[in-house]
């Protein structure tokens, strides 16, 4: 699934995605961690894998999005 970086800070390593249609879904630390990542800014687009749905809806890695 991808999405739009929205939030984050780089102290907890968290912050927010949106969805494709404005929704935000928030990751945590271990989410973040799981990508590989080291910095995040508002605006990238970035691949997401979650589970759940909803209300119930987690994010468990946040990676960049390549073509």
């Amino acid at each position: 699934m991808q999405a739009t970086a929205y939030t984050y800070d780089p102290e907890s390593r968290s912050g927010q995605v949106l969805l494709d249609d404005g929704t935000p879904v928030p990751f945590d630390t271990a989410a973040f961690d799981a990508g590989g990542l080291r910095l995040l800014r508002p605006g990238q687009r970035v691949r997401i894998e979650v589970e759940g749905a909803a209300e119930d809806l987690r994010i468990t890695l946040v990676t960049l999005q390549t073509l």
